[in-house]
Protein backbone atom coordinates (compact mmCIF):
# COMPACT_ATOMS: atom_id res chain seq x y z
CA UNK A 1 0.00 0.00 0.00
CA UNK A 2 2.86 2.35 0.84
CA UNK A 3 4.42 1.84 -2.61
CA UNK A 4 1.09 2.60 -4.26
CA UNK A 5 0.72 5.87 -2.35
CA UNK A 6 4.28 6.90 -3.22
CA UNK A 7 3.73 6.03 -6.90
CA UNK A 8 0.50 8.04 -6.93
CA UNK A 9 2.12 11.08 -5.36
CA UNK A 10 5.01 10.90 -7.81
CA UNK A 11 2.58 10.70 -10.72
CA UNK A 12 0.73 13.79 -9.50
CA UNK A 13 3.99 15.67 -9.00
CA UNK A 14 5.20 14.80 -12.50
CA UNK A 15 1.85 15.78 -14.00
CA UNK A 16 1.97 19.18 -12.36
CA UNK A 17 5.48 19.80 -13.70
CA UNK A 18 4.62 18.89 -17.30
CA UNK A 19 4.56 22.52 -18.47
CA UNK A 20 8.13 23.00 -17.29
CA UNK A 21 9.28 19.73 -18.80
CA UNK A 22 8.11 20.78 -22.26
CA UNK A 23 9.88 24.15 -21.83
CA UNK A 24 6.91 26.03 -23.18
CA UNK A 25 6.98 29.80 -23.15
CA UNK A 26 3.92 30.41 -21.02
CA UNK A 27 2.81 33.03 -18.58
CA UNK A 28 2.43 32.29 -14.88
CA UNK A 29 -1.34 31.92 -15.21
CA UNK A 30 -0.93 29.79 -18.34
CA UNK A 31 1.52 27.47 -16.60
CA UNK A 32 -1.02 26.74 -13.87
CA UNK A 33 -3.74 26.07 -16.42
CA UNK A 34 -1.45 23.78 -18.43
CA UNK A 35 -0.52 21.78 -15.35
CA UNK A 36 -4.13 21.36 -14.25
CA UNK A 37 -5.14 20.44 -17.79
CA UNK A 38 -2.57 17.65 -17.93
CA UNK A 39 -3.67 16.42 -14.51
CA UNK A 40 -7.33 16.48 -15.54
CA UNK A 41 -6.60 14.56 -18.74
CA UNK A 42 -4.64 11.94 -16.83
CA UNK A 43 -7.36 11.56 -14.24
CA UNK A 44 -10.05 11.33 -16.92
CA UNK A 45 -8.45 8.43 -18.73
CA UNK A 46 -7.13 6.79 -15.55
CA UNK A 47 -10.41 6.77 -13.68
CA UNK A 48 -12.30 5.83 -16.83
CA UNK A 49 -10.03 2.84 -17.42
CA UNK A 50 -10.12 1.73 -13.78
CA UNK A 51 -13.92 1.93 -13.62
CA UNK A 52 -14.32 0.09 -16.90
CA UNK A 53 -11.87 -2.59 -15.85
CA UNK A 54 -13.75 -3.22 -12.62
CA UNK A 55 -17.06 -3.30 -14.48
CA UNK A 56 -15.75 -5.71 -17.10
CA UNK A 57 -14.32 -8.01 -14.48
CA UNK A 58 -17.61 -8.07 -12.62
CA UNK A 59 -19.57 -8.70 -15.82
CA UNK A 60 -17.34 -11.54 -16.96
CA UNK A 61 -17.38 -13.10 -13.49
CA UNK A 62 -21.18 -12.96 -13.40
CA UNK A 63 -21.43 -14.46 -16.87
CA UNK A 64 -19.10 -17.32 -15.96
CA UNK A 65 -21.06 -17.98 -12.79
CA UNK A 66 -24.37 -17.88 -14.65
CA UNK A 67 -23.11 -20.24 -17.33
CA UNK A 68 -21.76 -22.67 -14.76
CA UNK A 69 -25.13 -22.74 -12.96
CA UNK A 70 -27.19 -23.06 -16.13
CA UNK A 71 -25.12 -24.30 -19.11
CA UNK A 72 -28.15 -24.34 -21.44
CA UNK A 73 -28.44 -20.55 -21.17
CA UNK A 74 -24.74 -20.04 -22.01
CA UNK A 75 -25.40 -18.62 -25.48
CA UNK A 76 -27.86 -15.99 -24.28
CA UNK A 77 -25.61 -15.08 -21.35
CA UNK A 78 -22.58 -14.72 -23.64
CA UNK A 79 -24.48 -12.51 -26.08
CA UNK A 80 -25.76 -10.27 -23.30
CA UNK A 81 -22.29 -10.11 -21.76
CA UNK A 82 -20.66 -9.06 -25.03
CA UNK A 83 -23.22 -6.30 -25.55
CA UNK A 84 -22.67 -5.14 -21.98
CA UNK A 85 -18.88 -5.17 -22.41
CA UNK A 86 -19.23 -3.03 -25.52
CA UNK A 87 -21.26 -0.50 -23.53
CA UNK A 88 -18.70 -0.49 -20.74
CA UNK A 89 -15.85 -0.05 -23.23
CA UNK A 90 -17.62 2.94 -24.77
CA UNK A 91 -17.24 4.74 -21.44
CA UNK A 92 -13.47 4.29 -21.64
CA UNK A 93 -13.49 5.64 -25.18
CA UNK A 94 -15.47 8.69 -24.00
CA UNK A 95 -12.86 9.26 -21.28
CA UNK A 96 -10.12 9.02 -23.92
CA UNK A 97 -11.91 11.56 -26.11
CA UNK A 98 -12.23 13.97 -23.17
CA UNK A 99 -8.54 13.54 -22.33
CA UNK A 100 -7.50 14.17 -25.93
CA UNK A 101 -9.75 17.24 -26.11
CA UNK A 102 -8.17 18.60 -22.95
CA UNK A 103 -4.66 18.01 -24.27
CA UNK A 104 -4.96 19.02 -27.92
CA UNK A 105 -8.12 21.13 -28.32
CA UNK A 106 -7.85 22.95 -25.03
CA UNK A 107 -10.47 25.69 -24.68
CA UNK A 108 -7.98 27.65 -22.55
CA UNK A 109 -5.22 27.55 -25.17
CA UNK A 110 -5.25 31.35 -25.49
CA UNK A 111 -4.29 31.69 -21.84
CA UNK A 112 -1.55 29.07 -22.20
CA UNK A 113 -0.11 30.78 -25.23
CA UNK A 114 -0.81 28.00 -27.75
Amino acid sequence: MKKLVIAGLMTIALSLCAGLAFAADVSAAGAGIAQWTVLAAGLAIGLGAIGSGIGMGTAIGGACEGTSRNPEAGGKITTTMIIGLAMIESLTIYALVIALLLLFANPYAKLIGG
